[in-house]
């Protein structure tokens, strides 16, 4: 088994602001600190935890102990920041950059372990996408995956462009970096002008 690459500070990131995500919505449906808390856990490491699970190594969460404190950490925040503060679309902005962020964690990871490049792009849009349908399952809300805007092709660009700049032996960095802010853009550009593609009319 080929060990990872990956700097443990990059799922630190994208745990972080998928967990955000999470505890935001928590609070919007005015939930208790324990509900949060959860919401938080699940949003932070259901991709990434289906990810190591899918490719056959150990969860990431699981042996990293700065995982669930971060987690915590996140919760306090949105517990104690005004309402105010974050009313507006942060919940949807805090979930484009987990997504595009896990989107690339999971391509580089599922590459790192030796996987093909176009399953390893599909890796990466179930990580990416994974930790928002847990968050919405759980809030008893319709999936992020089937509201209109962009969402799975900004997981997927941000995927591909990971597997594309890898393949080519381009600095680690620079692809990681290029390709979320990709998919970050995509959906952001898809959240301000309600880009989506069309609907099956047949």
């Amino acid at each position: 088994m080929a060990p990872t690459v990956l700097p443990p500070v990059l799922d630190l990131a994208g745990t972080a602001v998928f967990a955000l995500s999470g505890a935001l919505l928590a609070a919007r449906l005015r939930q208790s600190f324990v509900t949060m808390s959860f919401f938080a856990l699940s949003s932070g490491v259901g991709g990434g935890s289906v990810r190591d699970a899918m490719i056959g190594v150990p969860v990431f969460w699981l042996h990293d102990p700065y995982i669930a404190p971060v987690i915590f950490a996140v919760v306090l925040v949105a517990w104690f920041t005004p309402h105010r503060w974050w009313e507006g679309r942060l919940l949807e902005w805090a979930d484009a950059a987990g997504m595009a962020a896990f989107s690339v964690l999971g391509t580089a990871k599922a590459l790192a372990y030796g996987v093909a490049p176009f399953p390893a792009i599909i890796m990466g849009v179930f990580t990416g996408c994974i930790g928002g349908v847990i968050r919405d399952v759980l809030a008893g809300l319709p999936s992020i995956i089937m509201r209109p805007e962009l969402y799975v092709t900004a997981a997927a660009l941000a995927a591909a462009l990971c597997a594309t700049g890898t393949l080519l032996a381009l600095p680690d960095g620079i692809v990681w970096s290029v390709a979320a802010a990709a998919g970050f853009a995509l959906r952001g550009a898809a959240l301000i002008w309600k880009i989506e593609l069309p609907p099956y009319s047949r």
